[in-house]
């Protein structure tokens, strides 16, 4: 299997939903698709369409610069937190290596995190609960408190 993908959460908990991608090109689109088929029915206040892109950046970054010996997997989870929608994307790379850039205007890469920062209300990297890295944005206001 490429992929799987949570579609039952815990209704308990502050987890909406979850996917475990292979680290490969194909997961980028996949992550989009599957998150904004699994956010429509929460009704989200904020733009889905700004989450998508930060999406892509994110899962795009965690492909490029996960790494590990063994098999891996980037893991996107996201979460309702009283009014704010929080995504975070896991890979098993290093977090000091985690940076905004300040790429030249004729580069063609460097400029994920610059999105992530001007779009998301905040936003956070630092080590996973899975080993590895997680990096995170925040959406506040995506529903009424």
């Amino acid at each position: 299997m490429a992929y799987t993908i949570d579609r039952h959460p815990n209704p308990d908990a502050p987890r909406l939903g979850a996917m475990a991608l292979h680290p490969t090109a194909e997961s980028v689109p996949r992550a989009r698709h599957w998150f904004q088929k699994f956010i429509a029915p929460y009704n989200p206040a904020c733009s889905v369409d700004e989450c998508v892109l930060m999406i892509s950046e994110l899962v795009t970054n965690a492909i490029l610069y996960g790494r590990s010996d063994d098999t891996w997997v980037v893991r996107v989870e996201w979460f309702r937190e009283g009014s704010s929608l929080r995504m975070e994307v896991h890979n098993p790379g290093f977090p000091a290596n985690v940076r905004v850039r300040s790429p030249d205007a004729n580069d063609a890469h460097g400029r994920g995190l610059l999105l992530v920062d001007s779009i998301a209300d905040s936003w956070h990297c630092g080590p996973s609960r899975f080993g590895g890295t997680v990096v995170s944005f925040e959406m506040a206001d995506a529903w009424p408190s």
